[in-house]
């Protein structure tokens, strides 16, 4: 794997005597880049490819800073800012987080999908209880004698209506037989 890891850093002034006389104008090959480049091996080493390739390069980011800051503040540095630039991973290792973040994603929509299945059972088992509460209650209050009287009601209701019937009482079961003879395309016995 290959990172751009950058690191802004500037000497303290009040320092800068002491850096020149114990470390020398070459400090920054001398000190400063082998300590940055220890902190990068140290951090990157705890972390899987993955981390430097999605959100946990941030992590990343500030362990090494951290590091650099214990390691050069009490040599007479300041440590601003660590900058991850550029990740470039081989090939097959971003397929393979590629593929897992994928895989990821994929599980946790399927998961998605079985919560609302769940519901939606749940609200069919609901209205199915609600169906057969209903027509529990209606089957109890339903017998022969209601629905004959409610025939008769609607019997009533048909003959004083203006529109144009034939009706005849007295079906195989006792309840009036409606025949339409209006013009409206209807055939008798409908």
């Amino acid at each position: 794997m290959v990172l751009e890891v950058s690191c802004l850093y500037h000497l303290m002034p009040e320092k800068a005597d002491q850096v020149y006389r114990q470390i020398g104008p070459n400090y920054e090959n001398v000190l400063v880049k082998p300590q940055f480049r220890s902190a990068i091996r140290n951090n990157t080493v705890k972390h899987e490819s993955k981390d430097l390739y999605t959100s946990g390069r941030e992590l990343i980011t500030t362990k090494i800073y951290s590091e650099l800051v214990t390691d050069l503040k009490p040599r007479g540095f300041v440590v601003e800012a660590i900058l991850l630039r550029r990740i470039q991973l081989p090939q097959l290792v971003v397929e393979a987080i590629n593929a897992k973040l994928a895989a990821d994603q994929e599980a946790q929509r399927m998961q998605f999908v079985l919560a609302k299945e769940k519901q939606e059972a749940e609200r069919k088992r609901i209205e199915a209880q609600g169906i057969q509460d209903f027509q529990k209650i209606i089957s109890q209050g339903l017998n022969e004698q209601l629905l004959r009287w409610k025939g008769i009601e609607t019997t009533k209701a048909l003959a004083e209506s203006s529109n144009s019937k034939i009706i005849i009482v007295g079906g195989r079961d006792g309840l009036p037989l409606i025949l339409n003879t209006g013009g409206a395309g209807g055939s008798p016995g409908k």
